[in-house]
């Protein structure tokens, strides 16, 4: 979903299709910030639920799934955009190679189209880096307080920084402490889900008919223009309102919102997303009036790119990185057998287990309304 409402931002005004204005601005940033609280939810409970099999977090694991997540399809869009320029094809400014390749964009104001939208994977990436450390330092409980501190001061932040640094405003909406609120809200999300999984109360407002009305009812202030109402409340608004989504698909996956975003089509071009959004860059260029930039073209091209990029670059990365955590497990599950005789095993065992089950009844998932389908296991 977040994918198709930046999509839209952007082919908007090409082609056949007529500029909106104000209406693709409101989609690109509902996109965007859409997937920076989907993006804080899923890593934070990914974390959560490796604490409580295993009893710990690694980074370095973290950190090299990552990588192999994120840098094999985004270098290589990097050497493309790098060689088109080279042969005077694109024209890039200056430092936007470099702030692409270091994950600083979103530092870079003035940059071209063609490195224009990588500002959010720099995002992506700061947080990456940030959060799991964050937890492993402060635990888990305490980093919900860090996560509350990050939704009430990246709003004073923005508004801070559109008053008393005029020249800085284009990174009023994209620098790290001026975002890093729409990640927060999804971590929080995420730290109190095992608690709200508990509640009857909270069951029967996500059944209510007026929940998904009332929640979406946050988006309205982003409506407006005024930018201190939008920097200080709107955006605060929308990310608590995609929250509120969020818990309701997530907790209620039998809902007909959850049964549309299951849908084979919305699935397939979620597994697309990443690719999508590196690419469509080159062609969904409403400053270009060449006929490749031209929609439905562009969009066909776009589709073309993305697709290549998934199958031949990120799956078979993908492979190389589920493979080598197979390993590491293996090796992790030989060293148990060896640790001793058959007695010292099931005591090193019974350790671990009571371990994860304390760690599950301060902080566990599963209730009747929460269950490991739910958590997408």
């Amino acid at each position: 979903m977040s994918i198709a409402l930046v999509l839209y931002a952007h082919v908007a005004g090409t082609g056949m299709l007529p500029a909106s204005g104000r209406a693709s601005h409101v989609a690109g940033d509902l996109g965007v910030r859409t997937f920076f609280v989907l993006s804080g939810f899923l890593i934070t409970t990914l974390l959560m639920r490796e604490r409580q099999q295993s009893g710990r977090v690694s980074l370095l694991e973290f950190y090299i799934r990552r990588a192999y997540r994120i840098f094999p399809a985004f270098y290589s869009y990097l050497i493309i955009v790098g060689t088109l320029a080279a042969v005077a094809w694109i024209d890039l400014l200056p430092g936007d190679l470099f702030a692409a390749a270091t994950y600083t964009t979103n530092f870079h104001a003035e940059r071209s189209w063609w490195t224009g939208h990588l500002w959010s994977l720099a995002v992506e990436e700061q947080f990456y880096i940030l959060w799991p450390l964050l937890l492993v330092v402060l635990g888990f409980a305490r980093a919900w307080r860090a996560a509350l501190v990050a939704i009430f001061a990246a709003p004073v932040v923005r508004v801070a920084l559109w008053r008393w640094f005029p020249d800085q405003r284009a990174l009023a909406d994209q620098a790290f402490p001026c975002v890093f609120d729409a990640l927060a809200t999804g971590c929080a999300l995420a730290l109190v889900m095992p608690h709200l999984s508990r509640s009857e109360r909270v069951a029967r407002l996500l059944v209510a008919r007026w929940y998904l009305p009332l929640a979406a009812l946050g988006f309205a202030p982003t409506l407006g223009s005024n930018p201190f109402i939008q920097y200080g409340v709107a955006m605060t608004c929308a990310n608590l309102a995609i929250a509120a989504i969020v818990l309701r698909c997530v907790a209620k996956p039998e809902s007909r919102v959850s049964r549309v975003l299951e849908q084979p089509a919305i699935a397939w071009l979620g597994t697309l997303s990443y690719s999508l959004y590196l690419w469509q860059q080159l062609f969904l260029n409403r400053h270009s009036s060449l006929w490749m930039h031209q929609f439905p073209v562009n969009v066909g091209f776009a589709l073309l790119a993305a697709v290549a990029c998934h199958y031949l670059i990120e799956q078979p990365f993908l492979r190389i990185s589920a493979r080598r955590r197979a390993a590491v497990e293996a090796r992790a599950a030989q060293g148990l057998e060896v640790l001793g005789p058959p007695n010292e095993v099931l005591d090193v065992s019974e350790a671990r287990a009571s371990q994860v089950t304390r760690v599950r009844k301060t902080g566990g998932m599963t209730t009747p309304w929460f269950t490991d389908r739910q958590r997408g296991q």
